[in-house]
């Protein structure tokens, strides 16, 4: 079994939590997780892949062990996330790496890709979204109501979903068999967003969402002109990010992996097995890959 570290990273005067494990000298993968959890959501992938791969999991600003700087303090945005992820992998010397995105994690992974087309060697994508295609009406309609207007009502909707019942649905939902998913996932999550103000910071990036549509033709427009290589592994009964959100993304890379497996949005809680293997297989491929291209190349 692979020694998970658990280390903190102060950037732009923030300190950030991650978990590292692998070789240092390995190929890089990382893993950014969505709302309302965490690193934590990996804790079992990461060791799965540590065996060849260095594996980077932080926690997101606002989110698991990292500092959570009051919403008044700090503007939560999308951006400003994914600028400080950035700067935390140049901390750590990653100019090259493979990225693992889920829900959140994935508008953040879509602007270090396009910041740096170049250092994206490959994209896991695990129910995050990269095109209209998948968003489930019935849960996104809420949420488009209240980045229009932040009336008492409309917020009230949006705090339901830090409410442990609220965070439960989304653990348990499209899963068969509930009874595989622990409780201490939800209990985990709702613990942390709970903790004083951090409910308006999830508000601001509730609000915030709204600028990842339209970044979206610029992610299509790297995924055609890059042709990263894609696995797509969705949870099939996922009512938050439907299977068209993994099938999108044949559009744009058409030799693009598509596995649609049973179990919701947090897939790795009901199928990590599986999912652990499809990566494995997917990153070992395209890791051959490079390392003939480098040789060709005289890089190696």
């Amino acid at each position: 079994m692979a020694v998970v570290h658990h280390r903190y990273a102060t950037v732009r005067g923030q300190r950030l939590f991650y978990r590292e494990a692998g070789p240092s000298d390995a190929p890089a993968v990382v893993l950014l997780h969505g709302f309302p959890t965490s690193s934590f959501m990996f804790r079992d992938l990461i060791p799965a892949l540590a065996d060849r791969y260095h594996v980077i999991a932080p926690d997101h600003l606002g989110f698991g062990l990292s500092d959570a700087p009051p919403a008044d303090a700090f503007d939560y945005t999308f951006d400003a996330l994914a600028d400080l992820t950035a700067e935390l992998l140049d901390g750590l010397g990653l100019t090259r790496y493979a990225i693992y995105v889920q829900d959140y994690g994935a508008p953040v992974g879509w602007r270090l890709a396009l910041a740096r087309p170049g250092a994206v060697t490959a994209i896991i994508t695990q129910n995050g979204n990269g095109y209209d295609a998948g968003f489930v009406e019935s849960f996104w309609a809420p949420i488009r109501e209240y980045q229009r207007e932040q009336s008492a009502e409309n917020e009230a909707r949006m705090r339901d979903a830090l409410t442990l019942e609220g965070i439960k649905w989304q653990y348990v939902t499209g899963v068969p068999d509930e009874s595989v998913i622990s409780p201490d996932t939800w209990h985990h999550d709702h613990a942390l967003v709970s903790r004083p103000g951090n409910d308006l910071i999830q508000l601001a990036l509730f609000r915030d969402y709204a600028s990842n549509s339209p970044l979206y033709p610029k992610l299509h427009t790297y995924l055609r002109t890059h042709r990263p290589p894609v696995l797509a592994v969705w949870g099939r009964g996922d009512l938050i990010f439907g299977p068209d959100g993994a099938r999108a993304f044949a559009d744009d890379v058409p030799d693009a992996e598509i596995h649609l497996l049973d179990g919701g949005h947090f897939l790795l809680e009901s199928a990590g097995s599986a999912v652990a293997a499809l990566t494995h297989d997917f990153l070992d491929r395209v890791t051959a890959e490079y390392r003939r291209a480098d040789r060709a190349d005289g890089r190696a």
